[in-house]
């Protein structure tokens, strides 16, 4: 590791501007956390243009990144306050978090939430300075058929391992391969599924997919689900957490950051997978199980520092081998190409600024949400109150005027709305845009990079299993496809009989249940 380089990271983000970049962006992102539906996703596809119009590409990257990491600080607060999860990952903390602002420790669950989510990110972020250089260095032995094996394993990891239904998952991956072949074919020059379309020849830009599914999209479902509806926030009283308070929550704040750091690497992993596996972790080491889901300080103070954790370490397989994990990091992906910089291995060597300038901003970055995540949380709880009938339109003004500007095009606000629908109507049915966005990024890089190994091997495929790296990635991909046929096999030959001594209460009890019903 280059212990020079790294300090002069320091140097790069403590310019004024770049610190000015990064403090909008975590507040940025802390507003969008609040704010429940948007999310981070949502808003860096949003903002997008403005890496395009930036003077200095590493401000643009810092304030994209701090909305990412600064989305999860926010999320807490209406997860306690409200029962509404501002951020998926917030999900779990609803359960204990809004039971403790019930018993009048609102103030309690976000003070412990604002550390834990401190010390996992920050402990996240020691971790990847000190793997990043080791992982580039691995990542620079990666040829094309490495890239193409990853790419794939990168697709159907977020399909497969990701939440929601794997079917609907995988055909969003699918749709979204398909229309990253639109264009000019890159070997050939050919045009494919142009429909004789001058704006299309150059295919489908990824700024303008991801501002109509997650920007567009998101508006109008958001605006009709929360049409109407009023929520009042909780009372909050005491903010800093007691010594017996910090004494409970220490342990789990530990096992979270451990937990989100190792997911948070893992494609299809992320803050959600993290934060619903440190729950779980703390449920089973807990003495009594029982106070889970009734205010235990332990269930706000695992998961907030998982989630915490894994955002941040999402950011090693995008920095290091230039495959992003998620939907937040395919955004951020996107605008790294935007100011004409590649991520991946040459990154740390061909831009040392860059690459260390984004790491090091999060220590600084971290340490502003944590000032300012407490004192800000009654500005939030105003803002809560805002009808969406108001803030939706002007998100959707910035939202054409940015995609207007990138090409000074219609035709792409028009492609804009397209996904705009089509993403409101994946929401309404239950596809989730991830997949597809991911799925869209990665499927250039996966095309070039399996055309190119074909010319190499000569056309015979099998040479993708005979390189270790390939061949070891193409082994746990097959292991990911055939888990959940063993899982179904192994429970078919083990199969459960009923007790009929217990299951004809059960019966009786519910028809009883029915006939109470009918009465009334």
């Amino acid at each position: 590791m280059d212990w020079n380089a790294f300090l002069d990271g320091f140097g790069v983000v403590t310019q004024p501007t770049n610190l000015l970049y990064c403090l909008i962006g975590v507040l940025i992102g802390m507003l969008i956390g609040v704010l429940p539906g948007l999310g981070p996703a949502a808003t860096m596809a949003i903002l997008l243009p403005i890496a395009y119009n930036a003077s200095d590409p590493v401000s643009a990257i810092i304030m994209l990144a701090g909305i990412y990491y600064g989305a999860q600080y926010g999320g807490t607060i209406t997860s306690v306050l409200l029962r509404i999860p501002g951020e998926a990952s917030s999900v779990v903390t609803v359960f204990d978090g809004f039971a403790l602002a019930k018993q009048g420790k609102a103030g309690t669950a976000l003070g412990i939430a604002a550390i834990g989510s401190f010390v996992g990110a920050t402990i996240s972020i020691i971790g990847l300075t000190l793997l990043g250089p080791i992982v580039a260095g691995y990542a620079l032995d990666f040829g094309p058929p490495e890239y193409a094996a990853l790419a794939l394993l990168g697709v159907l990891l977020v399909a497969t391992v990701g939440n929601g239904n794997t079917i609907k998952a995988l055909a969003a991956a699918a749709v979204g391969l398909l229309l990253a072949t639109v264009g000019s074919d890159s070997f050939t020059s050919a045009n494919r599924f142009t429909f004789d379309t001058l704006q299309l020849q150059s295919g489908i830009d990824f700024v303008v997919v991801a501002m109509g599914l997650f920007g567009v999209g998101e508006i109008l479902y958001n605006l009709e689900e929360r049409h109407g509806k009023a929520h009042v926030p909780a009372a909050i009283a005491n903010i800093w957490p007691s010594r017996k308070d910090l004494k409970e929550a220490s342990p789990a704040i530990g096992r979270g950051s451990v937990i989100g750091f190792f997911l948070g690497v893992l494609p299809g992993g992320g803050a959600v997978m993290a934060s619903l596996a440190s729950y779980a972790a703390e449920k089973r080491v807990a003495k009594d199980p029982s106070r889970f889901g009734r205010g235990a300080i332990e269930g706000v103070a695992g998961p907030e520092s998982a989630n915490n954790a894994a955002a941040t370490s999402s950011f090693i397989p995008l920095l290091t081998i230039g495959i992003p994990a998620n939907a937040s990091m395919a955004m951020l992906f996107a605008a790294f190409l935007v100011v004409g910089v590649q991520p991946g291995p040459q990154l740390i060597d061909d831009n040392p600024e860059m690459f260390w300038g984004v790491i090091n901003s999060m220590y600084i970055g971290n340490l502003i949400l944590l000032m300012l995540s407490i004192p800000l949380v009654g500005v939030f709880v105003k803002i809560l109150r805002v009808r969406p009938a108001i803030l939706a339109p002007i998100t959707a003004l910035i939202t054409i005027l940015g995609v207007y500007t990138i090409n000074n095009s219609v035709f792409d606000i028009f492609v804009m709305i397209a996904f705009g629908i089509l993403g409101y109507l994946m929401k309404k049915t239950g596809f989730e845009p991830g997949p597809l966005v991911l799925a869209f990024v990665l499927g250039s890089l996966m095309e070039s990079s399996f055309r190119r190994s074909m010319l190499i091997f000569d056309g015979d495929p099998t040479g993708f299993v005979t390189r270790p790296i390939s061949g070891s990635i193409l082994a746990f991909l097959l292991l990911v496809l055939l888990l959940p046929l063993i899982k179904l096999l192994f429970r078919r030959r083990t199969p459960t009989t009923p007790d009929p001594a217990t299951s004809a209460p059960a019966t009786s009890d519910s028809e009883n249940h029915d006939q109470e019903a009918g009465l009334r």
